[in-house]
């Protein structure tokens, strides 16, 4: 039994989650050695009077669920189209001026909200699909293709709701952006875990996720085994337009407002990062969703690091951006090819060491 779980974990470092791995090991063991309660969780009362977890660590999985959604949007994307989409901040504050303008309409309930969701889809997969149409149909470079939506997205948002930043109020909305009353975790954390699991049954359960795969890895072979490439690209962009209006409703109930200019702002590169440290390739081809959302996670996790700290604000994205150098790094297939021939000459040292003593 101790053998297979030593070989289990073996199995596990040298796979391409080994490099996320082991940066979420580093940060946990940084942070029980600088304050060994950092991860420790409390049970609290919030200003509503419920019950709630409260501590680091619930601030990191609250604080990452954009990001994670946004991730998996950014990783199918970089599968299937070998680029990446630059545009999902700006995408994001569409949805959410859409869900905020359908909200203001009229009063506040479950109708609504599910109306204002599923307009906002509506219209952030469209222009999602904008993007698809350039990159499948055109051959435009995806990061070339997105950037037009990424300059024109904000002022878009900005242009729906009259160049106001309205706010909305309901407990419905608290509900989402926070708590649900006697539900003890955040509400977006629930969110999260339930797109994941519908998320991977959809590529798990059905030929999607191969499918998506074959195309990132040889567009042209995909497309002499009967699989339609452009199809994929935009069933792609499809699923993005989902993520990006989560992320956007999501972020519209936490804060009661749409501002099309600091909505997820500069979420895209923290998404295109976060699949990166995952262990994906930027290149498109095979992906593990589980390294993007390890990613993500990281990514926020050293966030709150820093915050805990006492760096401020405007240093944060400097250190950040030091240590996801050094962990991109790390990973890369020149590290990974050098750490691999230096595991084989030490191997072989040993090797001729043990025969030179049995010799003796």
């Amino acid at each position: 039994m101790a053998n297979k779980i030593v070989n289990q974990i073996k199995k596990l470092f040298q796979s391409q989650l080994a490099i996320p791995i082991v940066a979420l090991l580093v940060l946990v063991i940084f942070n029980l050695i600088r304050d060994p309660s950092f991860f420790s969780i409390v049970i609290k009362k919030n200003n509503l009077g419920n019950t709630v977890l409260s501590g680091n660590l619930i601030s990191i999985l609250n604080g990452a669920s954009e990001l994670v959604i946004l991730s998996i949007g950014m990783t199918l994307i970089t599968s299937a189209t070998k680029g990446q989409d630059i545009s999902i901040g700006a995408s994001a504050a569409i949805a959410g001026s859409v869900f905020v303008k359908i909200l203001r309409a009229g009063s506040i309930n479950v109708g609504t909200i599910i109306i204002g969701l599923v307009l906002a889809c509506i219209v952030a997969t469209i222009f999602c699909l904008l993007n698809g149409v350039l990159i499948a149909k055109f051959n435009i470079q995806p990061m070339i293709a997105s950037l037009i939506l990424y300059t024109a997205g904000r002022p878009i948002a900005y242009w729906i709701n009259g160049g106001a930043t309205p706010n909305v109020e309901s407990p419905l909305l608290t509900y989402i952006g926070g708590f649900i009353p006697h539900i003890a975790v955040p509400t977006p954390i629930l969110v999260v875990i339930i797109f994941i699991v519908l998320v991977n049954l959809l590529l798990k359960k059905t030929t999607l996720g191969l499918y998506i795969q074959a195309v990132g890895i040889n567009e042209r072979a995909a497309k002499l085994n009967g699989i339609n490439p452009v199809m994929m690209k935009m069933i792609v962009f499809v699923i993005l337009g989902v993520c990006v209006t989560l992320a956007g409703s999501m972020n519209v109930c936490r804060i009661g407002l749409i501002n099309h200019e600091t909505i997820l702002l500069d979420i895209e590169m923290d998404a295109i990062l976060a699949v990166a440290i995952g262990g994906n390739s930027l290149g498109g081809g095979k992906f593990k969703l589980s390294g993007s959302i390890l990613g993500a996670y990281i990514i926020q996790a050293l966030t709150i690091t820093l915050y805990a700290m006492k760096v401020s604000s405007t240093a944060v994205k400097a250190y950040k951006a030091i240590v996801i150098i050094i962990i991109v790094v790390a990973g890369s297939p020149v590290v990974k090819e050098w750490i691999k021939e230096l595991k084989n000459s030490i191997s072989e040292k040993m090797a001729k060491k043990a025969a030179l003593v049995e010799a003796q």
